[in-house]
């Protein structure tokens, strides 16, 4: 069993669903007393979500950078990045050490092409639903059409995960919104929808949803995993 390296911290909300996902994972497939043989780093989020703010990338990929150096000297054989927002500064952390990072784009967007749902929404953050370094890596590699919600739409999206599900508060009234939202991806054409910011899925299950979910946390976990007992 190789051992997975974490960065978590971002939020640790989600990072926690992360360590129960690949320690539960590794169980069921190994059965018996068996766990996961993980290294975990843990940043503080307040830092990270002030370089986001900023617009500070280059400081936040040092920041990761670093955090990934940390799983390679404690003996991680991989990089499980528990983050979506942050793969933005995936190539400062492959760059910085010589452990593979397990994209959270890849193994999203593999089991949605081998499922066939070639068009999908994407919720997350502003910065994921906005900027290319998610949304195109699925189009050019998995040839998928992503959609995103209207401005408004994101911006509530957006507001859910940092004022809410960072801080742990999973409101009902929240997760109807993302519904209307995800009601509203299938009219202009989603096939499926991606839970494109890890904390997403501690707010809407598969029962939720219009449409087929696609939980980033748990696939990323799985495929942690996948590496790990490979």
């Amino acid at each position: 069993m190789k051992t997975i390296g974490l960065i978590g911290g971002m939020s640790w909300e989600s990072s926690l669903e992360y360590y129960r996902l690949i320690n539960e994972e590794t169980k069921r497939r190994l059965g018996g007393l068996h766990s996961a043989k993980c290294v975990l780093v843990s940043v503080d989020f307040a830092e990270i979500e002030r370089y986001q703010a900023e617009g500070d990338w280059e400081a936040a990929g040092k920041a990761l950078a670093e955090a990934a150096i940390s799983l390679e000297r404690a003996g991680a054989d991989s990089v499980t990045l528990c983050t979506n927002t942050m793969h933005k500064v995936a190539d400062a952390i492959t760059s910085a050490v010589s452990i593979p990072l397990i994209h959270i784009a890849d193994v999203t967007g593999a089991k949605i092409r081998a499922d066939g749902n070639l068009t999908v929404g994407l919720l997350g953050t502003r910065y994921t639903m906005e900027q290319a370094f998610l949304k195109q890596r699925l189009e050019d590699k998995f040839g998928l059409k992503v959609i995103i919600p209207d401005e408004q739409n994101r911006q509530i999206v957006h507001q859910v995960i940092y004022d809410e599900l960072c801080l742990g508060q999973i409101l009902p009234a929240s997760r109807a919104e993302y519904q209307r939202i995800i009601r509203e991806l299938k009219s202009a054409g989603a096939k499926a929808v991606i839970l494109g910011c890890t904390e997403i899925e501690l707010l809407i299950k598969q029962e939720d949803s219009d449409l087929p979910v696609y939980p980033t946390t748990t696939l990323h976990a799985m495929g942690a995993v996948d590496f790990a007992l490979t």
